[in-house]
């Protein structure tokens, strides 16, 4: 009877032991997770502390009050967006401190006629001086882009023309240069102005543009006979006025003076094949310097 009771009372003290000993191991787990908690809070403060150092993170006031001494001391050149001006220089400091670099196009071409008349000589026929009026009239369909003819007139005046060297050998020498001087030629051209710029003189900016042409047209030639000494040849009589087809190249400088009104200078070849005395084929090519002023209209709006 009493290992009986023996018995029994050491099952109780040990259940008894062993429930104070799970007790006190829920306790401990509890404080060990109110304890991991407030390490794993310690633990994020940290991480977000080492990410700041890393990404370089500081204050938005600080680093507007920064770049706003630097833009103000000079030290930054350019910003980047109307956004960052707005935010770093107050109404009054940016509007003193903004300059503008690129100005509007302040002459047009697009959609406006122009025309030019002219004045021209040409500089590479060795024995005679042949001066030029004429007038140029073009549609400009874009701002680089013009469609135009031209029309040249030179009057022939016989031996007013004539150059000391042709004087010479006519008269002197009774030898016949090739007198067969253009007097009145006609083009269609395609102008082509890539290159605008501007330039300053004194207080005013001058645009101008630089320009191609090339075309197609047709020009009159008439012998000089008597020079010739081909007088009553009717060879050289059939063919003594001669229209000839011709290509019409070259380029030029346009400069604006107003809004409707520009000075243009160029140079003008003009190549064609010449029948001499019914015989002969010659190919010439007369190079036209010439200079004008041009009429815009309408007005730009």
């Amino acid at each position: 009877m009493k290992r009986l009771l023996f018995t029994v009372l050491s099952l109780t003290l040990c259940t008894a032991g062993t429930a104070l000993a799970a007790d006190d191991t829920l306790l401990s787990s509890q404080d060990g997770l109110a304890q991991d908690d407030e390490d794993g809070g310690d633990e994020e403060e940290s991480l977000d502390d080492v990410l700041d150092d890393i990404l370089g993170s500081q204050d938005t006031t600080d680093s507007i009050s920064e770049e706003r001494a630097a833009v103000e001391s000079g030290d930054v050149d350019d910003i980047v967006g109307a956004n960052a001006e707005e935010v770093l220089l107050p109404d009054q400091m940016r509007n003193k401190r903004i300059i503008k670099t690129i100005q509007k196009k302040n002459f047009l071409k697009l959609g406006r006629f122009e025309m030019t008349p002219n004045i021209a000589f040409v500089t590479n026929d060795p024995f005679l001086n042949r001066y030029i009026v004429g007038l140029g009239f073009g549609y400009h369909a874009t701002e680089i882009f013009e469609i135009e003819g031209n029309f040249g007139f030179s009057p022939n005046l016989g031996e007013a023309d004539w150059k000391p060297l042709t004087s010479q050998l006519v008269n002197n020498n009774h030898v016949s240069p090739d007198l067969s001087p253009l007097t009145v030629f006609g083009n269609a051209t395609f102008v082509y102005a890539p290159i605008y710029g501007k330039v300053a003189v004194g207080h005013r900016i001058i645009p101008f543009d630089i320009f191609g042409a090339f075309g197609m047209g047709m020009v009159l030639t008439n012998d000089d006979l008597e020079a010739l000494q081909q007088e009553g040849d009717k060879y050289a009589e059939a063919t003594a006025n001669q229209t000839h087809p011709t290509t019409n190249f070259g380029g030029g400088l346009r400069v604006v003076l107003g809004e409707s009104l520009a000075l243009r200078i160029e140079g003008r070849s003009l190549v064609y094949i010449e029948t001499v005395s019914s015989t002969t084929l010659e190919m010439k090519n007369n190079f036209i310097l010439q200079a004008g002023v041009s009429f815009f209209f309408p007005g730009m709006d």
